[in-house]
């Protein structure tokens, strides 16, 4: 088994998904709706919107698996987001990165995995969204493009959740200035960095 090598920019890669604050969340429809697409157009068993953080790939949506994450040195997605294409190892056992590797050989049993790489809104390749079956297999043309094109509908969501989240810290700032300056009885006192008023 030969585990995936980190990227060259891992700790701005890593700032951005832990920007994201979407590691650990309940699911959600619109990731769910994803990955059943993905399963259904690529006729795959499993289909999962992967996260690779430091240490493990943590599934934000997953069809057809039960575990919600996995070590990342096992991982086909941290070999994924190496790359801008989809990944796609069509039968593990004859492949030297995977034959032996433990997702291969026991549960899932991932004989045939292709996974297109998600992006964060600053372009950091964050996951993946992916497909598995346990028996090998291979994309055609329009699977490959569906799959590229779930991906992109991902960093979409993801740049539509921060900029909800930013939009909401602006509200509580602007909410608490609102507050500070209706309160203000008698005036303003500005002090500048040296005491003087």
């Amino acid at each position: 088994m030969k585990s995936a090598k980190k990227p060259p920019n891992e700790k701005e890669r890593l700032e951005a998904l832990d920007a994201l604050n979407i590691l650990d969340t309940l699911p959600e429809k619109d990731y769910d709706d994803i990955t059943f697409l993905a399963a259904q157009i690529c006729g795959t068993p499993i289909a999962l919107i992967s996260l690779v953080d430091g240490e493990r790939q943590w599934f934000k949506s997953k069809q057809g698996l039960g575990a919600s994450e996995t070590p990342r040195d096992l991982a086909f997605c941290a070999h994924a987001i190496l790359g801008n294409e989809v990944f796609e190892v069509p039968d593990s056992s004859k492949d030297d990165r995977f034959f032996d590797n433990p997702l291969a050989t026991g549960g899932p049993r991932v004989q045939f995995y292709a996974g297109a790489p998600l992006h964060s809104p600053d372009g950091f390749a964050i996951g993946t969204v992916c497909v598995i079956d346990s028996k090998p297999g291979k994309l055609d043309a329009d699977q490959l493009t569906a799959l590229k094109a779930l991906s992109n509908q991902v960093t979409r969501l993801l740049t539509l959740r921060k900029q909800a989240q930013l939009s909401e810290q602006m509200a509580k700032s602007l909410e608490f200035k609102l507050k500070a300056t209706e309160t203000i009885v008698e005036g303003n006192v500005l002090q500048d960095k040296t005491g003087k008023i």
